[in-house]
């Protein structure tokens, strides 16, 4: 027996109650008319429209109607599953294998596991890492720790002239929370103070200590918080030799798991795609097993994210 002999990442109907039993933990809620727990009627047996790939339609899992609107719906609906073609015992597989990965998982690789063309898998993908974000604005530090604060540079911007340095390249900020563990990262247009000053400021308590390197950016921290510490990397330093606590190794190996996931596994990232990578990374790191979840629970906490969010190949908001 393994992980993937679960009857939820092979057979239809159970993995529509597997996943009703995440997404509807609280009682059935209609996605047309959000009455939660009202009149719900199953209708087992229901197919769609005859095709050459199924004669007789294919059977519609887990297909309910709403005693209020009178509305046909499954748990998809509302969901980055919506209208989604694949089997969803296949999608289920699909997020196991990434949130499993603590690298990440192509998706040429998803797409030979799974047995599907390559532009699904590759769109399966970035569904579920829109799962993935989770949007938490609380502030880190709120009990006086310590907070670190990093930025590093990642592939390179189009059609951007390659020069010296970082200017060419793609700028992610993170921030890792000491005491719980957690990490936050952002895509950011530059590493100028007048960028990530107000940055840090919204993401990190007053009474918080901000640990950082010696860039110039970080200069003024001290005067909106508790605490400034710094080591120069420039130096070769990169622990205060008076004070040990003074670091910023725990957000560089947390940039250490990502740089290695996105140059030997992903190869390359197109900058609006980059967010949604960051959040896969920042969602594993979240749900490690330091922090109390393994991969079963990784996967049903990926899993609660689902509602509410779409992710499309056209864009309707920009159609001419």
């Amino acid at each position: 027996m393994s992980v993937l002999s679960s009857p939820h990442f092979h057979d239809e109907t159970e993995a529509f109650r597997f996943l009703e039993s995440i997404v509807w933990a609280n009682g059935v809620t209609c996605p047309h008319c959000g009455v939660v727990g009202g009149k719900v009627y199953d209708l087992a047996g229901v197919r769609g429209k005859p095709s050459a790939k199924s004669p007789e339609g294919a059977v519609r899992h887990g297909l309910k109607k709403c005693g209020e609107c009178r509305k046909q719906f499954t748990v998809k609906v509302g969901t980055v599953f919506e209208h989604a073609r694949m089997p969803l015992h296949k999608m289920l597989q699909a997020v196991h294998l990434m949130v499993s990965s603590k690298k990440g998982i192509s998706a040429h690789q998803l797409s030979r596991v799974l047995e599907v063309q390559y532009k699904s898998a590759w769109f399966l993908a970035h569904r579920i890492r829109e799962a993935m974000r989770s949007g938490d604005l609380a502030p880190f530090g709120g009990n006086g720790g310590a907070v670190e604060v990093d930025e590093t540079f990642i592939g390179r911007i189009k059609g951007a002239p390659v020069k010296r340095a970082f200017h060419h390249k793609m700028k992610v900020l993170a921030l890792v929370d000491r005491e719980t563990g957690r990490a936050r990262t952002m895509v950011v247009d530059n590493v100028s103070a007048a960028t990530l000053l107000p940055i840090v400021q919204a993401n990190v308590a007053r009474e918080a200590t901000v640990m950082t390197d010696e860039a110039n950016a970080y200069r003024k921290l001290g005067d909106h918080f508790a605490g400034h510490g710094f080591t120069a990397h420039g130096a070769g330093q990169y622990v205060d030799y008076a004070n040990p606590t003074i670091h910023t190794n725990t957000v560089e190996g947390y940039f250490s798991i990502f740089k290695r996931g996105m140059k030997g596994v992903y190869q390359h990232c197109g900058e609006q795609h980059l967010h949604r990578y960051l959040a896969e990374f920042e969602f594993r790191y979240n749900h490690r097993i330091a922090n109390g979840f393994d991969d079963r629970q990784r996967g049903r906490e990926a899993l609660t994210g689902i509602t509410g969010k779409r992710l499309t190949y056209a864009r309707p908001d920009l159609d001419a």
